[in-house]
C-alpha cells in the first residue's frame, strides 16, 4: 500500500531563534519512499541537515522574529501487514547483548530506572522472560494510564506517569521503556506517523510514540498506548526517550500557533 504523510507547523518567535527539527522519515525507510519529501518554510530560511548520534535526520534553521511555517509531505510504500508478532522471542542475558544496545538499559531523562526498579521486579519479576513479559508490561501500562490530551505535560517522567495514572502516548512509551530496562531488557523510544489504517478514524491526527524492544537479537515494535498490532508505522526518530528526539528543539522561547499532521492510505498504480 501507499501512505501519504506530512505536517504543517507554525511557530511564533519574539526574536530570531535557532531550531533543530526531527520531522523527516528515518533513513532506514528511504528505499520505500515513492514520492520524495517536499519541504519548505514560510518565510524561506536557510536549512542544513545532519545525523545525530542515534542516526536520526535533523534539520537546523533559524526562525525569524514573527511567524514561521514548516511544511513537509511525502508518500511511502508499506507492506500493509500489522506489526510483526514473535511470541517465542527470548530475552538475552546482558553479557550476550550487542554493545550498541547497552545504552538502552540505562536510565535517562524521562525514564528513571532507579525509582521504578523495585516496582518493576515486584510486578513482573515472576512473569516468564521473553516476549510474554514485554507484552505483560504493555498490558499493564495500557490499563494503568488513562489517555487524556488535556493532561499532557512535557515534563512528566515515567515515575510521575506511574503515580498520576494519566498521560498521552509519550507517557505510555516512557513507562513501558523504563519497566523493560529495569528488567534488563533493552528498550528505546520511537516517534513517527501512525495513521488510522485498519482501525476507526480518529481526528485530529498527531505524531505518535511507541517503543522498540530488543529480543532474540533484533528490535521488535510494541505499542503500550494502543496495545494492538497496527498497520503502516512510519518511523521518524529513535532515542533513549523524548528528550533525545523532540520534533522541534527550540533554543529560545516560541509559541505553537498551528499544528497539522496527516497520514492516510492513497490509491496505488493500477495495472
Amino acid at each position: 500500500m501507499l501512505i501519504r504523510y506530512g505536517y504543517e507547523i507554525t511557530l511564533t518567535c519574539q526574536q530570531p531563534t535557532a531550531l533543530v527539527c526531527l520531522l523527516s522519515v528515518h533513513e532506514d525507510r528511504a528505499a520505500d519512499i515513492r514520492v520524495p519529501e517536499t519541504t519548505f518554510t514560510n518565510p524561506d530560511v536557510p536549512v542544513s541537515s545532519y545525523r545525530d548520534l542515534f542516526g536520526n535526520r535533523c534539520r537546523r534553521l533559524v526562525a525569524p522574529a514573527g511567524d514561521l511555517t514548516m511544511w513537509g509531505d511525502a508518500t511511502i510504500e508499506d507492506d500493509g501487514r500489522p506489526d510483526r508478532l514473535a511470541p517465542d522471542a527470548r530475552e538475552l542475558p546482558v553479557p550476550d547483548l550487542p554493545d550498541d544496545s547497552l545504552i538502552y538499559l540505562l536510565g535517562s531523562r524521562y525514564c528513571e530506572t532507579d525509582r521504578l526498579s523495585q516496582i518493576a521486579w515486584d510486578i513482573f519479576g515472576a512473569v516468564a522472560p521473553g516476549w510474554g513479559r514485554v507484552q505483560a508490561i504493555c498490558d499493564f501500562v495500557h490499563n494503568h494510564i488513562r489517555f487524556d490530551y488535556m493532561q499532557a505535560r512535557s515534563t512528566r517522567t515515567a515515575f510521575e506517569a506511574y503515580q498520576e495514572r494519566v498521560g498521552v502516548c509519550r507517557d505510555f512509551a516512557h513507562l513501558a521503556v523504563t519497566f523493560c530496562r529495569c528488567l534488563n531488557i533493552p528498550a528505546r523510544y520511537v516517534n513517527g506517523h501512525l495513521g488510522d489504517i485498519g482501525v476507526p478514524v480518529v481526528d485530529p491526527m498527531d505524531f505518535s510514540a511507541w517503543i522498540d524492544v530488543f529480543l532474540d537479537g533484533q528490535w521488535h515494535t510494541f505499542d503500550p498506548r494502543n496495545n494492538t498490532r497496527r498497520i503502516g508505522r512510519i518511523v521518524v526518530a529513535r532515542g533513549r526517550d523524548a528528550a533525545d528526539i523532540p520534533l522541534i528543539n527550540s533554543f529560545g522561547p516560541h509559541v505553537l500557533k498551528g499544528f497539522r499532521v496527516w497520514t492516510y492510505e492513497v490509491p496505488g498504480p493500477t495495472g
